[in-house]
């Protein structure tokens, strides 16, 4: 059997970090991809000396970046077996209070970054049955965040596209899935806490090793109940179940609760924007 390959976004750090060092210990070729070349370089290189890598840089927003990243791939690696969709940014804080420069910006990475990806990697993914799309989505995907709206927002539609293309694209023998971590300790966190309490409320209680096995785990496992969604920890199993189980009502309380949205509904009384002079890239 060939070598398998995967093909990696926002790998230079974090969770892609992770994940591309399992594969690569798995004995995968590995294709580390990401806006920042040099640091994506520099973490290639820190795999060892039997990693068998490819690396590149591009912004997932721009699609001939991503025509021109997956060729270069295929040329090196000689197929493409499994795509995750890494990247991805986040912006806290009330909504008022972010610039909506930032939150097209969230959007523009997190959605459409995505979407491009699936899109451009259709006609490598079609030629090896059996090959699949792996999308990092988020536990806040579950139900809308305070602090946290657009990027909620942003991975509730990965949620969605993921469940439409796993029914759209297994007659042609592709799995799509997505992994809905809660929070992970990575560099992310910093800028979670600026704006949002739930974190702080719940804790931090992942770490990019995690959710990497959950990865590995999701493209080597059978699909027996066929269900794209990987829950990655207890506390997103636990949640998924209550919510399930609860009525709307109480799902409410309790997300308003944990994120103190009381709070900041107080700091938008205070920051109220005059649409007639939108707020710029801050």
């Amino acid at each position: 059997m060939s070598t398998r390959t995967i093909f990696i976004t926002g790998a230079a750090a974090g969770i892609g970090r992770a994940i591309a060092a399992r594969f690569a210990a798995g004995g995968w070729i590995v294709g580390l991809y990401d806006i920042d070349h040099e640091a994506v370089t520099t973490t290639a290189a820190s795999l060892g000396p039997l990693a068998r890598t490819v690396t590149g840089s591009f912004d997932v927003t721009d699609p001939a970046g991503w025509q021109t990243a997956l060729a270069e791939f295929v040329s090196a690696a000689g197929k493409l077996d499994v795509l995750v969709n890494n990247a991805g940014i986040l912006v806290s804080g009330a909504f008022t209070e972010v610039a909506l420069a930032q939150q097209h910006r969230v959007i523009d990475v997190n959605v459409k970054g995505v979407i491009n990806g699936c899109y451009c990697a259709l006609p490598y993914l079609r030629e090896n049955p059996g090959s699949q799309i792996v999308n990092l989505a988020s536990a806040s995907a579950l139900y809308g965040q305070p602090a946290l709206a657009t990027y909620a927002a942003s991975k509730a539609a990965v949620r969605s596209l993921t469940e439409a293309l796993d029914l759209e694209w297994r007659g042609l023998g592709i799995a799509v899935h997505d992994v809905l971590p809660l929070f992970v300790s990575t560099a992310m966190m910093d800028e979670v806490g600026k704006g949002s309490k739930t974190a702080e409320t719940l804790g931090v209680r992942l770490i990019p090793t995690d959710v990497a096995e959950a990865v590995w785990r999701t493209v080597h496992r059978k699909r027996l109940l066929e269900d794209p969604h990987v829950l990655v920890g207890w506390q997103t199993t636990v949640l998924n179940a209550a919510m399930s189980a609860a009525p709307t009502w109480l799902n409410r309380l309790v997300a308003g609760r944990l994120s103190h949205a009381d709070e900041i509904g107080a700091r938008h009384r205070g920051s109220l924007v005059d649409v007639s002079h939108p707020p710029t890239a801050q």
